[in-house]
């Protein structure tokens, strides 16, 4: 008869599994982390697998195990700054206008200019074009949801003008023509955003065609 295992010997095994399994998440974690920093900083091109795991500090061999491809980590990586972003911005209330405009600032503050050096390349690097391709489909949703009661009324083409109007206003290169283009201050990107989204859903909307 095979002796019983003590309560202890079976708590010190999970105990070790769920520190392996922690260990092997942070590894994933610094993998990710290091994939968005390195493209934060150069062109497509210019960064190899051997950048990212000396950046997360493990080997390229690590790296493979979890992902098949360059192409595969770099998706893993967009998603995991989507999700992040998506956190912060889906908390805005249903028609915040100041509130939204402020997370969308806070967000491009975070992940702009990563963004802007994607869409930079994004015809000439497929993997690329498919984060960029999700990101305005993404943006677009965010605008129709937050700016919904703006846009109830309107119909036909005034409505299609107005939250094309609002998907401008708020997207990422008018972020960026005034952040980092112009040289505003973070509080005056943000007032200039929220005040040309301000004038546009107050403009009277006497037409309809």
């Amino acid at each position: 008869m095979a002796p019983k295992k003590s309560a202890g010997s079976t708590g010190k095994r999970s105990y070790r599994m769920g520190s392996r399994a922690e260990a092997a998440a942070e590894t994933g974690r610094r993998i990710l982390r290091a994939t968005l920093e390195c493209y934060s900083e150069r062109f497509f091109d210019q960064v190899s697998l051997e950048d990212i795991a000396e950046r997360a500090s493990v080997t390229v061999q690590t790296i493979l195990r979890r992902y098949s491809c360059k192409d595969d980590l770099i998706a893993a990586a967009a998603d995991e700054a989507r999700q992040s972003i998506k956190g912060q911005r889906d908390e805005v209330p249903v028609g915040d206008v100041a509130g939204a405009i402020k997370a969308l600032v806070r967000t491009y503050e975070e992940h702009g200019d990563r963004v802007s050096r994607l869409l930079a390349q994004e015809e000439r690097v497929a993997a690329f074009r498919l984060i960029t391709d999700a990101g305005r489909a993404y943006h677009r949703q965010w605008v129709e949801r937050v700016f919904a009661p703006f846009l109830a009324t309107p119909r036909g083409s005034r409505r299609q003008r107005l939250s094309a109007q609002l998907i401008a206003i708020c997207d990422l290169y008018a972020w960026k023509v005034l952040r980092r283009d112009l040289g505003l201050s973070r509080e005056n990107t943000e007032l200039a955003m929220i005040e040309a989204a301000m004038a546009i859903v107050a403009a009277p909307n006497d037409r309809s065609d």
